[in-house]
């Protein structure tokens, strides 16, 4: 959730970074710095910690077993080392997609993801051979036994009974950084629905998690897929308005590019989905779009 500008020649920070005291209590044997840094501006763009305070579901029930499983963390917030008593990311732990940069409005666009998500060492000696067989979607699963180390690495969301994150909506969003002067934020809203995640499919405008980044054009747009309802949509860069989104074969979880062939602009997207993220439908298409001739 932090964002960092440094000088693209010389990688001095273009805005202040200064050393604040974390927490330097993770697993026995490893030694943490007892500071970290911290960019003045722009501010963080997510959570900073998440508390059971902030146990949300569709019903009570799922309420209160979200209320139970945040509070069986250890530890949450920005810097919070890895423990063996588990701890809980923010914001979130998605690197795939990055940002889009205007030069000529100075506005850094970007996906925001905001799904719980968990860390928890365990000794390797005390991982037992059925935990071993459990099923594994990618990093998510079991504890993974850690080459050259005591350890095991668990990973994964924290989840509701009825499969929705423990912590309130909008889950994925789309926003748009003014980093002129005091870096403000000049728009955000919710990006993506829940109707290609539901058994029941409704379009439920809650934001779905996010993997992917924005391309900007210069004539104003940003386009951008990455989340699970299966669209690739144009937004208007000033204003964030929507202008345009189009059904893909799968979730476009991948970073469009845009190229001009005799005079004529392109944008293309990998629209492949990812088993990892639990999107249904896995395809391999890539999609190319372009103004009728």
């Amino acid at each position: 959730g932090l964002i960092f500008v440094l000088h693209r020649e010389t990688g001095v920070p273009v805005f202040p970074v200064e050393e604040r005291p974390v927490p330097t209590d993770g697993v026995p044997g490893e030694v943490l710095s007892p500071t970290q840094p911290f960019p003045v501006r722009p501010a963080p763009v997510g959570a900073t910690k998440y508390t059971p305070d902030d146990a949300w579901g569709f019903t009570a029930f799922d309420r209160a077993a979200c209320r139970r499983k945040l509070a069986a963390f250890g530890r949450t917030g920005l810097y919070a080392p890895p423990s063996l008593d588990g701890t809980l990311l923010v914001a979130s732990a998605n690197n795939w997609g990055g940002a889009a940069w205007d030069p000529d409005r100075q506005l850094l666009v970007l996906p925001v993801s905001q799904v719980p998500i968990y860390v928890r060492m365990k000794r390797t000696a005390d991982v037992t051979q059925e935990e071993l067989k459990q099923p594994r979607m990618g990093p998510i699963g079991p504890p993974t036994p850690m080459a050259g180390t005591p350890y095991a690495f668990q990973f994964g969301p924290v989840l509701s009974p009825l499969f929705s994150p423990c912590t309130p909506p909008p889950w994925g969003e789309l926003m748009a950084i003014d980093m002129r002067g005091d870096t403000h934020q000049a728009w955000r809203f919710t990006l993506g629905t829940l109707d290609k995640l539901m058994p029941v499919p409704l379009p439920l405008a809650f934001g779905t998690p996010l993997s992917g980044g924005p391309t900007i054009t210069a004539g104003g747009l940003v386009f951008i897929g990455a989340r699970a309802d299966e669209k690739f949509r144009a937004f208007d860069v000033e204003t964030g308005a929507r202008l345009w989104e189009v059904a893909t074969p799968a979730s476009a979880l991948a970073t469009p590019m845009t190229y001009e062939v005799d005079g004529r602009q392109f944008v293309v997207v990998a629209a492949g989905g990812h088993i990892v993220t639990g999107f249904r439908n896995v395809s391999d298409h890539i999609v190319a779009y372009a103004l009728p001739r």
